[in-house]
């Protein structure tokens, strides 16, 4: 019986081991921890993959949410904080990384939605003017902190101003996981579907 007990005991310590290692991800060379610290909450990694161009990678992405999800209602509505880590496997102008984004942006909002966060969209246009180049290696969170709004860092450090309104981020996160996604490929890799 203690025989058996040891066995049990030591099957149960590899699986914690072999789990604990796959926690977390390895995209493209790029690692992915399994939490992030964001406004004092851990949030989990909900999934991580690469956004490629005709063949060509782009950045690795990982999203993390408070409570693990595929279903992008669901995540759309969550309370708490939300990360989206980009990290750039190329470098890449801030004029193209823009034009990406509104092009990302444009492609899974309405008439309607453009109109209202027309404000908030200039002002992220603003974040971009302010980095000439994305290097490979630039580490960019996208964090919604409620209460506070969506905040912009590279590598660390606060970039443009706070944009305060969640529908924002909302439509910020469709570029990814929205109808149309930015790259129909890493959006079931964010969602952890793959």
């Amino acid at each position: 019986m203690t025989t058996f007990s040891f066995k049990s005991v030591l099957a149960g310590l590899c699986m914690a081991v072999a789990f604990t290692g796959a926690s977390a991800a390895e995209v493209g060379g790029i690692r992915f921890t399994d939490t992030a610290n964001v406004a004092g909450k851990e949030l989990k990694l909900n999934g991580a993959g690469l956004r490629t161009k005709f063949f060509i990678k782009v950045y690795a992405a990982g999203l993390y949410l408070a409570e693990k999800s595929s279903n992008v209602a669901q995540i759309q509505k969550m309370e708490g904080p939300r990360r989206v880590q980009l990290v750039m496997m190329r470098e890449l102008s801030s004029e193209d990384f823009g034009k990406a984004f509104m092009d990302g942006l444009n492609a899974n909002t309405s008439d309607q939605e453009r109109s209202a966060l027309m404000g908030q969209t200039m002002q992220m246009g603003k974040v971009f003017a302010m980095v000439q180049t994305l290097k490979k290696g630039d580490v960019l969170f996208l964090d919604w902190i409620p209460g506070t709004g969506t905040v912009t860092s590279l590598n660390g450090r606060k970039i443009g101003e706070t944009i305060p309104d969640i529908a924002f981020y909302n439509a910020l996160l469709r570029i990814w996981i929205g109808d149309k996604p930015a790259d129909s490929s890493l959006k079931p890799q964010l969602l952890g579907l793959k």
